[in-house]
């Protein structure tokens, strides 16, 4: 799962297969040639996916020539507006900021979804992952992992979640496992802010959450990350050491974020927005708000049936993990 892997064939390689006269249809403009297109975002506003849809909304606008319209669907941790967009049609103008959470984890941890998670999709490509952090209150005793570990040996140590089988969730029961630390007690919560508020009021002595929505409060001293769950360490944050090299490789994991549209897509218009990916991630205007959030794109970004396989093999992977642990949401 290394974030800087070089999973993705060439684009043009991805839908070697289409015809030409097709490809020369969706290149002269015959899509999108009507109303707006809107780009759903599953989740509220003020979040990751939020605010990597409103990135790249007008940059979508502005290469296909056509208004594109963000929609916050929200409910069910995602599930609602990924939903919803499996049941559109397959035209071009319904597409999906798709997140692993909805994508992956939900699928690992959830008896039934109303959709399936590959299948029902066409996924064109990734766009930016996210790593975990572990983070602890700058004054708290916990300075470095072993620390907080050799602490969870001995007595209670509450890690806060964004919910039950959520990534950080699925992180913390491995950490667990593979530390012994048989008093790293979860506690979830409805979505990472109210997990916040109570690391905040001592109410618990950690979190475990995706770094985007704290690298503001990592920078300015407020909270202190124990580990991240990143192949190598942050160029942003050198201090602080990964899970793999303090010994625990197998919490190396990101959340991605993708696009994606309803099943049965047609292939031109698949390729072109396909096509498009790698040229929106690269632009500087955008590289330099990931770097801000520590959410980067892939170099290159997998795509097409590369990003299809990497779905597939996470939803494996964790699904395995969910059951070691009997994590299953209702």
């Amino acid at each position: 799962m290394n974030r800087r892997a070089i999973l993705g064939l060439a684009v043009g390689g991805t839908f070697g297969g289409l015809a030409a006269p097709r490809f020369a249809a969706a290149q002269s403009g015959a899509w999108p040639t009507r109303g707006s297109l809107r780009l759903v975002a599953q989740f509220p506003p003020g979040g990751l996916v939020d605010t990597v849809s409103r990135l790249m909304a007008p940059m979508l606008s502005q290469s296909l020539g056509q208004t594109v319209v963000v929609e916050n669907r929200a409910g069910a941790g995602g599930v609602i507006g990924t939903d919803f967009v499996a049941k559109q049609p397959a035209d071009g103008y319904t597409l999906l900021v798709s997140h692993a959470s909805v994508h992956v984890f939900s699928a690992a941890t959830m008896p039934t979804l109303p959709f399936h998670p590959v299948t029902d999709f066409t996924h064109m490509g990734m766009l930016v992952e996210a790593s975990n952090v572990l983070l602890v209150k700058a004054d708290s005793p916990y300075q470095t992992l072993d620390q907080y570990i050799a602490a969870a040996r001995t007595r209670p140590v509450r890690y806060g979640s964004s919910g039950i089988g959520s990534a950080p969730h699925l992180l913390g029961a491995m950490l667990t496992g593979e530390t012994g630390a048989i008093n790293l007690d979860h506690v979830p919560y409805r979505g990472s802010a109210p997990a916040m508020q109570d690391l905040m009021a001592n109410q618990i002595e950690s979190m475990i959450d995706p770094i985007t929505t704290n690298v503001q409060l990592m920078k300015d001293g407020v909270l202190r990350a124990l580990a991240v769950s990143t192949p190598q360490r942050l160029a942003a944050f050198p201090n602080v050491p990964t899970f793999a090299e303090l010994g625990f490789a197998k919490l190396t994991s990101a959340q991605w974020l993708g696009l994606s549209a309803p099943k049965g897509l047609p292939a031109p218009i698949a390729e072109r927005l396909t096509t498009l990916i790698p040229q929106l991630v690269a632009r500087p205007e955008l590289m330099a708000r990931f770097e801000e959030l520590q959410t980067l794109p892939r170099n290159p970004p997998p795509l097409g049936a590369d990003f299809t396989t990497i779905i597939n093999q996470q939803i494996g992977e964790w699904t395995a993990v969910a059951r070691q642990f009997n994590i299953v949401v209702t």
